[in-house]
């Protein structure tokens, strides 16, 4: 490859990173920011983060099936308020790590280590929002009737099916070229 493609390549890659974080982020920020009194944030569209499912990730999804009571409902709007400074915060690491990485992928001289360390610590951040959004699904859950919390299990295990089923069709798919 010539040094301009290769330049060329790196230059896009590290757009691509800039645009997906400048994105995350923007929807973090502004779900944040909404004081509307819409539906709760786990139900609408967004709530923090937003591009990531939110700290509940499909587990949103699987709530807007289980016909919550009104008082199920404001506990769980509850929780997501709690939690909201903290998952603030979390974008805005997720933000600039995921700069620092760009600034690392575009810069002139590669820098194997400097790009090693960007990517690490997006991950850091990746790995507290995991950890953030699994402390409030627990949270929730402990809210369901048993009966919800068997439907929350067949729910998840419908989708987890649906996803290795795409998975399989992807793998497929690479094989056959």
């Amino acid at each position: 490859m010539t040094i301009i493609g290769t330049t060329v390549r790196r230059y896009g890659l590290g757009v691509g990173t800039a645009l997906i974080a400048i994105g995350i982020t923007a929807a973090l920020y502004a779900s944040a920011q909404n004081t509307a009194g819409g539906p709760p944030a786990f139900i609408g569209r967004g709530g923090p983060m937003a591009a990531h499912g939110g700290p509940l990730g499909e587990f949103r999804m699987i709530l807007r099936q289980l016909g919550l009571t009104d008082s199920q409902k404001e506990q769980i709007k509850g929780i997501m308020q709690a939690h909201s400074a903290d998952w603030k915060s979390l974008a805005e690491r997720a933000l600039a790590t995921h700069k620092a990485l760009h600034e690392a992928l575009t810069a002139d001289a590669v820098d194997d280590s400097v790009i090693r360390q960007r990517s690490a610590d997006v991950a850091a951040v990746q790995a507290d929002m995991a950890v953030a959004g699994a402390h409030a699904r627990t949270e929730v859950l402990q809210l369901l009737t048993p009966e919800q919390q068997a439907q929350v299990q067949s729910l998840q295990s419908k989708m987890q099916q649906r996803l290795d089923e795409r998975r399989q069709r992807l793998e497929e798919r690479f094989e056959e070229k």
